[in-house]
């Protein structure tokens, strides 16, 4: 970071004097103070100073940072920006010039005075929203690709992307054309030492989908693809997902979460981690058989930017939705929406204890992606991967399954998999629908419902009244509940049928009419048949 004054304009007020190179201010009180201290600003008298969002930043190292000790710890960057407010303003203005202020003796002799402004100076200077600084988008802890598809890995601002590299000593530079040594050493790390001993429970598939998660943040800038909520699953505990997480989010800076059902307090968590310069975001160790089924997450996966109320007023955020979603759990599933939003990532151990396996192709994996030089071996191997693809012309896929809104991205990561012979990539996608719990219950209710009543129409209020308890249960436990476990009433079964109208789970699909007496909506099961499903 820079530690002098820069690009002064002519005739300012300004200049350096002194082997510190500090800078020397003249300023007299009143409304010329302002003036003259907006004009020094703008010149950059205080070093490593930004615009953001209209608001002048500063940027800092921070001190006292506890390295992780787990990779479910919170990974902060080493570099924040700081918003600037009038007291630490003055005091970056004590630490890098000296601003003096005329002064007149009893004789008339003038002579100058070390001046700190006061707030009624500084405050109306912070306050505007134009400034001639540059602006800064993020800060970032790992070299990424930027829209032209060349590689930002010189630490220090990127005009061209508006980023901030923070520094990384363990990591050489990346060659822009690695050698065909270089990709095989890099796919064999990756491949036969790295991931070489996660229990995948599809190995082509699980492997191939993490590896396009890990590579996400990287070239997230050159793809400017939204991407999926990606699903680290596991059987059972002890099978590896933190240490799979957290491989991604030691090398960009991660949040972890704790999962809530609430949809109110899960939104001001998405507002209140967005503010952080974390590339990505992980819901820990969501309880066993967790179903993840949220229209605020689901809303999220699928829009470019987030806006939400700053908490405590009525003013609204907007935030850059460029973070990379993550949870993890046991046996977990989707509902909802959510289902066509995720990538899964499955393991399986297949035994009693995965805590007491050995025989492991690097020792101690979760501590040893703690040492800084071993992520920056990681970092540089997955690097080497992404710019022989770009060398080669950063082919895209065509084969990948479509994504609706995650197309793009599929298309871009397939291709980067494709180019390197990864397989795999998304063939899991048939397992992760049959891990949709909200389809799997739709689809129950429709064929049991098709089974009592074939074609026949049906109103809400008729239907509901053959779920009567008092009958018996003809549904075999199909009929929608509330979370208590009771009936659905005949408003909540209305609404429901109304969210289901059309869709079509597997061969099953409920449909809507008007009754032409009542104009009330009566509905009817179809099922295709062999004979009705195209060859």
């Amino acid at each position: 970071m820079s530690s002098t004054a820069e690009n002064q304009p002519t005739g300012s007020r300004l200049w350096s004097v002194g082997d510190g190179g500090r800078s020397r201010l003249k300023m007299r009180p009143g409304p010329d103070a302002i003036r003259t201290l907006t004009t020094a600003l703008d010149a950059g008298i205080v070093p490593d100073t930004y615009v953001t969002n209209g608001e002048l930043v500063v940027l800092e190292q921070i001190s006292g940072a506890a390295n992780p000790a787990a990779g479910d710890d919170d990974v902060a960057l080493p570099l924040t920006a700081s918003v600037l407010r009038p007291p630490r303003l003055a005091g970056l203005l004590a630490e890098h010039a000296d601003i003096v202020k005329p002064k007149i003796d009893e004789k008339g002799n003038m002579s100058y005075a070390e001046y700190t402004p006061p707030a009624t100076v500084l405050a109306p200077v912070l306050a505007r929203k134009s400034w001639a600084r540059p602006v800064l988008h993020r800060i970032i802890s790992t070299p990424v690709l930027r829209p032209d598809g060349t590689l930002l890995q010189t630490p220090g601002y990127d005009p061209a992307t508006g980023f901030y590299l923070a520094a990384n000593s363990h990591l050489a530079p990346i060659p822009e054309q690695p050698t065909p040594d270089q990709v095989a050493a890099a796919r064999e790390f990756l491949l036969d030492r790295f991931l070489a001993d996660f229990p995948w429970r599809d190995h082509q598939a699980d492997r191939a989908n993490y590896l396009a998660l890990l590579a996400t943040p990287l070239i997230r800038p050159f793809t400017r693809a939204l991407s999926p909520f990606g699903m680290i699953e596991a059987s059972m505990p002890s099978s590896g997902k933190t240490i799979l997480t957290g491989c991604v989010g030691l090398l960009v800076g991660q949040r972890v979460l704790t999962w809530t059902d609430s949809e109110e307090e899960l939104r001001k968590s998405i507002t209140t981690v967005l503010a952080d310069e974390a590339g990505v975001v992980v819901f820990d160790n969501l309880v066993e058989g967790e179903v993840v089924n949220s229209a605020v997450l689901a809303r999220l996966m699928t829009e470019r930017t987030w806006t939400d109320r700053k908490l405590g007023s009525n003013s609204a955020l907007t935030f850059a939705n460029d973070r990379l979603w993550l949870a993890t759990g046991n046996n977990l599933h989707t509902g909802g929406d959510m289902a066509s939003r995720t990538v899964w990532v499955r393991l399986d151990p297949n035994c009693p204890r995965p805590e007491a396996r050995t025989g492991f192709t690097i020792p101690n994996l979760d501590t040893w992606i703690l040492d800084p030089a071993n992520r920056a071996e990681v970092l540089r191997h997955v690097l080497i991967l992404v710019l022989d693809w770009t060398a080669n012309g950063a082919p895209t896929s065509r084969s990948v399954p479509p994504m609706r809104q995650f197309t793009r991205w599929a298309q871009y990561l397939g291709g980067l998999l494709e180019h390197h012979d990864i397989t795999g990539f998304l063939a899991n996608a048939d397992a992760g629908r049959d891990l949709d719990d909200d389809a799997g219950e739709w689809r129950g209710f429709l064929l049991r419902w098709h089974e009592l009543f074939g074609d026949k129409q049906l109103s809400a209020h008729q239907l509901r009244l053959l779920a009567n308890p008092e009958s018996g249960d003809q549904w075999n436990g199909t009929f929608p509940t509330t979370g208590s476990g009771q009936v659905v009433s005949n408003k909540s079964l209305g609404k429901l049928l109304s969210g289901q109208v059309d869709r079509w789970r597997g061969d099953i699909v409920l449909r809507r009419e008007k009754d032409s007496d009542t104009n009330a909506s009566i509905y009817r099961v179809e099922r295709k048949t062999d004979d009705d499903k195209t060859p």
